[in-house]
């Protein structure tokens, strides 16, 4: 790149940095991700280092915050409010290290303390004879704003020092700094309740902070669950703690919140030892952090090392790999699953976030895109966390441009044009041909399944070989296979051959209530399924029944009864129904019983999230019902296990917050059969 392209490149980052800053700061409406911005600084500070001539006191990498809104009055702080800089691996860490231990040897011999990097809003609080005085927003790292009147709605942070009675006796004056955010549970209640309310609900619990403080109105602030955390000592009339550790239990005997996870260590080894600790704990931490702040314990030999620019060398961020990020969705796409609900997902250019490279994610359900309002072309939020499939949390609508396009939602399955059904009160939408190609494998693997006709042998590996052969088109093709077709398919000899066949043959013998199962109709599990064999004596008498008929049954509402209707009113169902008759399997429901209920899970509580392998949300609640169970739709401190499916959202958020834990659907079953065999 010529020196002229560079030095363009320079201002247009300059311009696009001090913009984005000023939507961040200020606006509390950012149009990218703090990952996305740290790229540019970083492309930026490359870039000036080449071109020192470009830097002047406007640029971005020149400034430590934000500057205050008009509409609150200015206030200078005593000392300059820095921002820290970033790390992103341990290589960053050392190279910094190495540094400050060259300008100062002392650095070998001071520990390390390690603080939670808090994502929320940085306040500056000024104490009087013990008594708050004024609370300040960073600002611009000189100038802050006035939000005193808000501040004291905050109920963590102490109006007057002592607090209580035995505490540390104030200074005549403190200056503290410290984060204001709001913690998971609370963020998730807010929106839980504004949700309810028919108000907008908010996208992350940062912004919610930010914007909550910056209100004109205290009693609105009030409001919101805000909390704070202190960590640092601005200006104080009493001498100085000597080290990091001591200051931070200085601000805990006067009676100020302390972050719990504080962590000192004796060497820089030692610093990179726990880091990966850090990052697997984060989701165990019960707000956002987006790193570990890394300080050297001696405050007077980070003083001495002053400063590089506007950042302190005595610290440095270490950034966690982003999981909120933002990019342009370029087209939606509809996934067909087992039981032919359609899931849409984004198509969006490819995009970093919690270390993996992402181009796709879940959109949940289509009324999500409704309520989202969620368009092509859009740049959006999404959000990754842990293990957890990403997922899209909502547009950016300040930064449409006019080019994007509302969503139309399918009428016709993707996979095999079938019209699609979708039912009044419920989410979801249908394709409820048993012959859709993209159901084949999910509808084989439940037919096979231990819940349903049980064909001992034959798993998901089997079900997709026969599937991707074409040997097998729908679930009656099963009791077609011969010994033969076997034989020609690897990892198949005599013998396995003739138990899987010999297998087959016998599911045969299985009762009405489980064939029933096995169609996979949508609401109809192990309790609808033996009500049905009851009622009903075989799959002819029961493709005859009207809504009306299934209604009058217990349990049956309008959409079960309508899912049964439409399922054998279709021609191709039908025409499996008669092969099914034609191979042998029908059985009588008078030859056999359907299941009586259980009480192995007495007392437990479950919530389903996310889509189950061969289960639907009905038919796991069923089973879980079934079995003695209860199924709530929220998670709370009472929930004993969350069952959980691919495209799981919020609920498994909330569990890991609360430490409840997690079973696959095979894992349930599990659970289910060792308590059975427990209990004789």
């Amino acid at each position: 790149m010529t020196d002229n392209a560079e030095i363009d490149e320079i201002k247009k980052l300059q311009k696009d940095i001090n913009f984005h800053f000023y939507r961040y700061h200020v606006l509390d409406q950012p149009l990218i991700s703090d990952y996305e911005y740290d790229t540019l600084i970083k492309r930026l500070r490359v870039l000036e280092a080449k071109h020192p001539e470009m830097v002047t006191s406007e640029s971005p990498t020149q400034r430590i915050g934000a500057l205050a809104a008009d509409k609150f009055q200015k206030v200078a702080h005593p000392a300059p409010i820095l921002s820290l800089a970033n790390s992103f691996n341990n290589e960053d860490l050392s190279a910094w290290y190495d540094r400050i231990v060259k300008l100062d040897p002392k650095v070998s011999r001071s520990g390390f303390v390690l603080e939670p990097k808090i994502d929320g809003l940085t306040v500056v609080l000024r104490y009087e004879k013990g008594v708050l005085v004024q609370g300040a927003t960073r600002g611009d790292g000189e100038i802050g704003e006035d939000v005193t009147a808000n501040v004291r709605t905050i109920k963590s942070v102490p109006l007057k020092i002592p607090v209580v009675d035995g505490a540390k006796k104030a200074p005549d004056l403190l200056v503290v700094r410290g984060e204001v955010f709001i913690l998971r549970d609370d963020f998730i209640k807010l929106n839980q309740a504004l949700e309810e309310a028919g108000d907008k609900t908010y996208q992350n619990p940062r912004n919610t902070a930010a914007g909550s403080l910056r209100q004109l109105d205290p009693g609105l602030t009030s409001s919101r669950p805000l909390t704070i955390l202190t960590y640092a000592i601005v200006q104080s009339s009493d001498p100085m703690p000597a080290t990091q550790w001591e200051l931070l239990h200085t601000l805990k005997d006067l009676g100020f919140p302390v972050s719990d996870l504080i962590e000192k260590v004796d060497s820089f080894n030692d610093v990179l030892k726990v880091t990966q600790r850090w990052i697997e704990r984060r989701d165990s931490i019960p707000f956002e952090v987006d790193g570990v702040v890394i300080k050297l314990d001696d405050l007077r030999v980070a003083d001495e090392l002053g400063f590089v620019g506007k950042d302190p060398r005595g610290a440095i961020a270490l950034k966690y790999p982003a999981r909120e990020v933002t990019t342009i969705l370029r087209d939606i796409g509809v996934n067909v699953g087992r039981t032919g609900v359609l899931t849409p997902y984004a198509i969006f250019e490819p995009v970093e976030v919690g270390g993996v490279t992402v181009s796709k994610a879940t959109l949940h359900n289509f009324d999500f895109i409704t309520d989202k309002d969620i368009r092509i072309q859009d740049r959006v939020l999404i959000k990754r966390a842990g293990d957890v499939i990403p997922y899209v949390i909502g547009p950016i609508t300040d930064a449409r441009t006019g080019n994007e396009k509302p969503y139309q939602m399918p009428k016709v399955c993707p996979s095999c044009g079938q019209e699609v059904e979708h039912l009044a009160g419920e989410v979801a939408w249908y394709c409820v041909n048993a012959a859709c190609p993209a159901q084949l494998v999910r509808n084989l693997e439940h037919f096979v399944s231990r819940g349903a006709m049980d064909i001992v042998g034959m798993g998901i590996k089997i079900v997709e070989q026969f599937a991707e052969t074409g040997m097998v088109k729908d679930i009656a093709d099963l009791f077609l296979l011969k010994k033969e077709d076997l034989l020609g398919l690897e990892g198949y000899k005599d013998k396995k051959a003739d138990n899987l066949i010999e297998a087959i043959q016998a599911s045969k013998k299985q009762p009405l209530a489980r064939l029933i199962i096995g169609l996979g109709i949508r609401g109809v599990g192990e309790v609808a399924a033996a009500d049905l064999a009851e009622k009903f004596n075989d799959l002819s008498e029961l493709s005859k029944a009207t809504s009306l008929q299934l209604q009058q049954m217990e349990g049956f509402g309008p959409n079960t009864a309508e899912a049964i209707v439409d399922w054998f009113a279709r021609p191709a169902n039908q025409a499996l129904v008669s092969k099914l008759k034609d191979v042998g399997v029908w059985p009588i429901a008078s030859e056999t019983s359907g299941p009586a209920k259980r009480w192995y899970l007495d007392g437990k509580t479950f919530v389903i999230t996310g889509t189950l392998p061969t289960l639907s949300r009905d038919q796991a609640k069923e089973l879980i019902e079934l079995n003695g169970g209860k199924v709530t739709d929220s998670v709370s401190k009472k929930t004993d296990y969350l069952v959980l499916g691919e495209n799981a959202g919020s609920k498994l958020e909330k569990a890991l917050s609360l430490g409840i834990p997690q079973l696959s659907e095979e894992a349930l079953r599990t659970l289910i059969a060792d308590l059975e065999k427990a209990n004789g």
